[in-house]
C-alpha cells in the first residue's frame, strides 16, 4: 500500500513538473542574416563568439563588411589578473581574473544599431605555493569559461537589436 501511495505521488510530481512550462534557455536568435566581426583573426573570444553564432542562430558570419548587414565593431578586448590576496610572507595567495570587452554594432550604411556596451567578467582564484602548476591549468580553464559567459552576453546584447528599415 505504502508502495503504490509513493507511486502515485512519484507520478503527480512529474505530471506537475511537465506542465510547468520550465524550458532550458535557448540560444537567441539574431535579428539579421549577416554580420561581420572586427575581431582579430587570432582572438579566443572571437573564436568562440562566430562558433556561438553559427551553430546557435541563422545568422551567417560574412568576412566583408560589404557583405553584412550588421557589423559588431570590436573596440577593446583585455585579459587581467590582479593579486587581491597576500600571505603573511607576502606572497601573492588570490587573484581576481578579468576579462573586459568593448564593442559597438552598426548597419551597413554605418548608422550606429547599438551603441558602445563595455561587459566584464570576473572570477577569484586561490593559489597555493605547492599547487602552481595545477592553478595554472584552473586559471586556463576559468578563463575559457569566462569567454563563453562573455560570448552568451554579448549574443543577448545583440538579440535586442531593432534593425533600421531599409528604406
Amino acid at each position: 500500500m505504502k508502495r503504490r501511495h509513493a507511486l502515485g505521488v512519484l507520478l503527480l510530481a512529474a505530471a506537475a513538473g511537465s506542465g510547468c512550462g520550465f524550458r532550458l534557455r535557448e540560444s537567441s536568435g539574431l535579428p539579421f542574416e549577416t554580420l561581420h566581426t572586427t575581431f582579430s583573426r587570432t582572438s579566443a573570444l572571437g573564436s568562440e563568439f562566430r562558433r556561438v553564432v553559427r551553430s546557435g542562430s541563422g545568422t551567417r558570419i560574412v568576412d566583408t563588411r560589404e557583405e553584412a548587414e550588421a557589423i559588431l565593431v570590436v573596440l577593446s578586448e583585455n585579459r587581467e589578473k590582479e593579486a587581491i590576496g597576500f600571505s603573511t610572507t607576502g606572497r601573492p595567495v588570490e587573484y581576481e581574473l578579468r576579462l573586459r570587452t568593448a564593442f559597438r554594432v552598426d548597419d551597413a550604411a554605418g548608422h550606429n544599431l547599438l551603441p558602445r556596451t563595455a561587459l566584464v567578467v570576473r572570477r577569484e582564484i586561490s593559489v597555493g605555493e605547492i599547487q602552481l602548476l595545477s592553478k595554472q591549468l584552473e586559471e586556463e580553464r576559468i578563463f575559457q569559461e569566462m569567454r563563453s559567459d562573455m560570448v552568451q552576453q554579448m549574443v543577448r546584447r545583440l538579440a535586442t537589436i531593432t534593425p533600421r528599415d531599409s528604406k
